[in-house]
This record gives C-alpha cells, structure tokens and sequence, in this order.
C-alpha cells in the first residue's frame, strides 16, 4: 500500500534534502554565514549542526570569495560541499570564483578536474527586504556556460533536486525563491528523485503558453485557474532548469497553444525572458499566432514599501492581461 502524500513546508523540504545528503555521503558538508549556531538565514539549516557537528556544518567568516573558494578547492579534492550564500546580491562578491574558477576549471583543465560544487542562493524579492536584498540573479548566471542553474518552484523539486545536483560533476548553482519557503505542498513518498535536465508542464492548455520559474509559477498557475473561467485554457511550463534550458519542452508547448507569454521575475533588459524570447523567434516563428509577451519586474531597484514593491514585481492580474491580449485581441 503506498504511503500518503505528506504536506510540508519549502523550507523542510530543503532541509530535508540537505539532512539526507550529509547521511547518505560523509564527503558531503554545508559551510556558509549563520548555517550552523543560528539554523540559515532562513532556517533551512536548523537542527543540523547539533546532529552532525562543526566539521560538516561550517560557520564561515562573512566574506564570500573566501568560503566559496574553499569549497571550490574541497571539491577539487573529492568533497561534496554544500555552500550556502545567504541572499543571491552576496553572489556578487564571489562572482570571480563562481565564473572564472568554478565554471571554467574543467574545461581549462581538459577534464582532468571536476568541480561537483552545489552552491544554495536564496533570491528573488517580496519580503520587504529592500534594493540590495532583493535581486533576482539567476539569469545572470544562466550566461554562463560551465554551470548548470536551477530553481525548484515546487517541495518536490526542493526535495530532491539537491541529490541529483551533488551526483552532477560539474558546479551547480540552486536558486530558491524566499517568498517559496513557507509555501507548502505535498511530497509523495513514492518519489525518490527528480532530473535536472527538463522542465515540467504543471497544467495542459490550449490556448496559451505560460513559461515561468520559481515564486512566478503559483501566479501562473493562479492565473490559469481565472483564465479557465473565461474559456481559456492556459499551459503553465515550469522552466526549472534555466541553464541549460530545455528548448524541447519550450517549443513542444509552444507548438500546442501557437501564443507565449514568459513571466520572469528578472529584469526585462537583458533577461532570460529575452534569451526565451529569442530562442522562439530562432527555432519556431512560423509556430506562433502573436508576439511573446514578457512579464517581468519593473526597471527600478525593488522598492522596500509593500505596495510598492509588489507593483514593481510580476503579478497576476498583469499575466492575465497580457494573456487576454494575445488570446481575444482587440
């Protein structure tokens, strides 16, 4: 008789992937700011330094480049670290090692070095943490080839995209929407893995594609469901993987609803919603019915007023109009 599906937190879900890691793999260990004594910055971590100790659970100096760094150089030599950067804004003062070390050392290296380094970014705004702490980063670092970038949307992907990152032998970079960590969702025992190759359709449509990622999924699905009441049927593609993107799925969906709309919490210059964009243009022109609409956050550092804020970020009333407009335009 198979088990229930349990409801749990994001938060716990993470928590969990990272508890099973250290259990199954004793080269496995978390280093980061306030990952130990205080439990994370947002508590994934609570619990663990009292169940596996000061040598797996590594309380670092506040100083990026250093402790990424180290973990680059620990998995070079056979560890599988667990870095935590406590706001994605912080990657910044270790972009050098992410981009000119991380990324490159294999090819560099003509395969003779692997870097299996997974690094945890906590991104994305909605917690009124103000300009400098509320970026989203993420397809910034999906430029860069040598890494692999992914964004769990769902505690099932939180759950368990951790362990197919670690089995990965190049440097993995995890991006988890703050707003999603006290979202819950119900975890089927049953599965015990997820790939990070392929992004999933959460909800079969005809009428319109709506490709998206991480805190914009529950608005995109929101709006499906809104959408449905008026006649029109949306698909909602999670993206998941941002680097390397899974253009198969992308243009799959496309070619069933021949009308886009990509909802990005980046910004709209030089976005991933752009590289998306592109890519349609490049591989199915001929597929589509009207222009890809793109939802995306306001060009301004993220207001710390809450009206404020949430009128910079993609919402849904705005997928919902850009949504009507392709599918009933005037």
């Amino acid at each position: 008789m198979n088990a229930a599906p349990l409801r749990i937190t994001y938060r716990e879900a993470c928590r969990q992937a990272i508890r099973a890691a250290l259990l199954a793999d004793p080269r496995c260990f978390v280093l980061g700011e306030d990952v130990g004594k205080y439990g994370g910055c947002y508590a994934v971590t609570k619990g663990l330094l009292e169940e596996f100790g000061p040598e797996r659970i590594l309380d670092t100096p506040l100083a990026e480049n250093g402790f990424v760094g180290a973990a680059i150089g620990a998995a070079i030599a056979g560890l599988r670290p667990i870095a935590e950067i406590m706001t994605c804004n912080f990657s910044l003062l270790a972009l050098d090692q992410i981009l000119n070390n991380a990324a490159t050392l294999s090819h560099m290296s003509g395969g003779q070095f692997a870097v299996p380094l997974v690094i945890r970014l906590a991104t994305g705004a909605g917690r009124q943490l103000a300009a400098q702490h509320s970026h989203s980063l993420e397809g910034w670092f999906a430029h860069i080839p040598g890494l692999k970038v992914l964004a769990p949307a769902t505690v099932e992907d939180a759950r368990h995209m951790l362990a197919a990152a670690l089995a990965d032998p190049n440097p993995v970079l995890i991006f988890e929407h703050i707003v999603l960590y006290n979202a819950e969702g119900e975890l089927d025992p049953a599965i015990a893995a997820v790939d990070i190759e392929h992004a999933r359709v959460r909800r079969a449509g005809r009428d319109v594609s709506l490709l998206t990622y991480g805190n914009s999924l529950p608005k995109c699905l929101a709006a499906a469901e809104q959408l449905a009441a008026e006649g029109i049927e949306a698909e909602v593609v999670d993206l998941r993987v941002l680097r390397p993107l899974d253009d198969a799925t992308i243009l799959a969906s496309v070619a069933r609803t021949h009308r886009c709309v990509i909802v990005d919490e980046g910004w709209r210059s030089g976005s991933l919603s752009a590289e998306i964009a592109a890519r349609l243009a490049e591989q199915a022109l001929y597929e589509l019915d009207g222009p890809v609409r793109r939802v995306c956050s306001a060009e301004v550092p993220i207001p710390y007023a809450a009206q404020l804020e949430e009128a910079a970020l993609p919402g849904t009333g705005a997928i919902l109009a850009a949504a009507r407009a392709l599918v009933r335009p005037r």
